[in-house]
């Protein structure tokens, strides 16, 4: 989990790094070279592409880079969860969450329910006996939030 920050700066993104950010967000091109072509998108380098990455990446900017798998498309299942952790536990708790694989996300949240975290199960049936054992791990009720309907939001920043 990544610890709570402050916001970055307004002029920590130049107008290349949120044009960049914002043509990220159409995916890459299924290619030998994506971040070439990315690169031609943008009038950049390869190379440039790839080193605002790292340095976006090293700012907190992204926080992560990766593919997104639809866990659903291939049989399994995916469900958002909170629990309520007292203070004092909540480091404990985070890392005894955090050590099933089957954890995609958390985060912490200032509110009643503190902790939230996303199961990614190869069945549907995984989804609460993973949440059950972490229950019992913890000692913590899981609650679980399971998906109703899927949105696709866009993220855009002003570049």
């Amino acid at each position: 989990m990544t610890p709570r920050r402050n916001p970055l700066p307004p002029d920590t993104l130049d107008a290349t790094d949120r044009a960049l950010l914002n043509r990220m967000q159409d995916g890459l091109p299924l290619c030998p070279h994506p971040f070439a072509a990315l690169a031609d998108d943008l009038g950049l380098t390869e190379d440039a592409v790839i080193g605002r990455l790292q340095t976006l990446r090293e700012i907190g900017a992204i926080t992560r880079f990766g593919p997104f798998f639809d866990a659903e498309a291939m049989g399994g299942a995916f469900c958002l969860c909170a629990i309520e952790v007292p203070a004092a536990r909540f480091e404990t708790v985070m890392t005894l969450v955090n050590a099933h694989p089957e954890v995609a996300h958390n985060y912490e949240r200032t509110h009643r329910l503190n902790m939230w975290f996303v199961l990614a199960c190869e069945r549907p049936e995984q989804i609460e006996q993973t949440a059950a054992r972490i229950t019992q791990e913890t000692g913590l009720p899981v609650l679980l939030f399971p998906k109703e309907h899927e949105f696709f939001i866009g993220f855009r920043v002003t570049a």
